[in-house]
């Protein structure tokens, strides 16, 4: 254990660490595999524990590598969504899916994008449609930075209210921090849950009434079909 410690403190106190930490953050926006948040959070521990690393180029960075990644997806999205499209016929459960997104993403995929940002996995998937659907580069780059920002400080500060409370012992403030942000990721995922079943059950009253729904295999959706203009301002 005393080695483990040892290897830690000498990994997240090395002024490497905050190059590290950026491209972690960028890496993990579009290769969601990366332990982004729990180097966040062990940035934060320190911080509060040791002194090292120092929390606010822990937050800028974090925040900075974080922005990238998300545009990152959301490029790859843009440059494969075009072709996505043209192989899916109107008319067709993947079609109105399709249609779908575009519509809800261009409601309120800022509100989407920020909480994606806190679910792990779900975040490339949003930015990455985004891309897809044509979801403006502007709008998109603004809720992504207000995602970032939120997220980097959210991870940064876990760690370190887990590094004041324990402060002579590291890996327990680790711990707790890692702990406290798997409670926020279960409870983002809860209410998703919730959400989801409240909307299915709606739209299975409004099938029963003879109301058609999006992506039933019915007629084609006149607003479904055309990706392009779906946003204002696109």
């Amino acid at each position: 254990m005393d080695g483990v410690m040892e290897l830690v403190h000498t990994a997240v106190t090395s002024p490497w660490f905050y190059l590290v930490l950026f491209a972690v953050a960028a890496i993990d926006g579009f290769f969601p595999v990366v332990p982004s948040e729990s180097t966040v959070i062990t940035a934060g521990v320190y911080a509060a524990s040791v002194g090292q690393p120092d929390l606010v180029p822990v937050v800028v960075l974090a925040a900075a590598g974080a922005f990238v990644g998300d545009h990152v997806s959301y490029t790859v999205g843009r440059l494969s969504g075009g072709r996505l499209e043209r192989r899916l016929r109107p008319g067709t459960r993947r079609h109105g899916a399709f249609a779908w997104a575009g519509r809800t993403l261009a409601e309120r995929g800022g509100l989407i994008l920020v909480v994606a940002r806190y679910v792990p996995g779900g975040r490339t998937a949003v930015t990455m449609t985004m891309g897809a659907v044509g979801y403006p580069l502007r709008s998109f780059s603004m809720f992504a930075a207000i995602a970032a920002v939120s997220w980097a400080v959210y991870g940064a500060l876990l760690g370190y209210l887990g590094g004041v409370a324990f402060e002579n012992d590291p890996l327990k403030g680790v711990a707790v921090g890692l702990g406290l942000a798997l409670a926020v990721t279960a409870v983002v995922e809860a209410v998703r849950f919730f959400v989801r079943r409240r909307r299915s059950a709606a739209e299975g009253a409004a099938g029963g009434s003879g109301v058609a729904s999006v992506g039933d295999g019915g007629g084609e959706d006149p607003e479904g079909t055309r990706r392009v203009g779906t946003f204002p301002g696109a």
